[in-house]
């Protein structure tokens, strides 16, 4: 099966529910995400249990398990620029089967893929992306699945909500329903099947960094 996984590099993963599908054991995944997680965080454990055939994804630079998998011929990759991969998703979402972008033209990215020229520039055609499985991590939910995401977390995961045949949203908090201001709603709960509280709520930061404060 096809599975999206939401987040940017450590930030808005669904860790529960990447652990549920650790422990379901279930094999030859493709995963759709834009990165692949961290040592010992988030889909890093999917990939230590060999689940994962194939990933479609855009940043893997930072995962050395990833990187052996891939260079052993034990895991399949399709790599794309962000903002295609990004596109593609949302893409899914809203019906809509391809579309062209300038990104990849001339390159290995453009291999195999029609090309057309639009008013004098080449373009080269992408095809959506959609899942079986979308698994998502928002801040709050209400009794009908509206989402909300905090901050930065939103990332890939209102795309990824849209674009799966089944969507499992895991979450921080509940509110009662009504509570939600309409305008505030990231994701609509009508893209959302099920809703789960989060048991794995860790902050990690992937890369620290810290200098002193210069006087003003």
């Amino acid at each position: 099966m096809t599975i999206m996984s939401g987040g940017f590099g450590l930030c808005g993963n669904p860790e529960t529910l990447i652990d549920a599908v650790r422990r379901a054991e279930t094999k030859d995944l493709t995963v759709i995400s834009n990165n692949a997680g961290a040592d010992r965080f988030g889909l890093w454990a999917l990939l230590n249990n060999r689940q994962v055939k194939r990933m479609i994804s855009s940043y893997v630079g930072e995962n050395k398990l990833f990187e052996q998998l891939y260079l052993s011929g034990e895991l399949e990759l399709e790599l794309n620029p962000q903002g295609t991969l990004a596109e593609r998703i949302r893409a899914g979402g809203a019906g809509i089967p391809a579309f062209y972008t300038r990104t990849g033209v001339g390159t290995v990215v453009a291999e195999g893929k029609p090309t057309e020229v639009f008013d004098g520039i080449e373009y080269v055609r992408e095809r959506w992306l959609q899942a079986d499985l979308s698994l998502v991590k928002a801040w709050r939910a209400d009794p009908e699945g509206n989402l909300v995401f905090h901050k930065t977390a939103r990332n890939f995961n209102p795309m990824m909500a849209a674009a799966g045949r089944v969507t499992i949203a895991e979450v921080e908090e509940m509110v009662p329903a009504g509570t939600l201001d309409p305008d505030h709603i990231h994701t609509p709960g009508i893209h959302v099947n099920h809703v789960i509280m989060a048991t794995i709520n860790e902050k990690r930061i992937e890369r620290l960094t810290e200098r002193e404060r210069e006087d003003a």
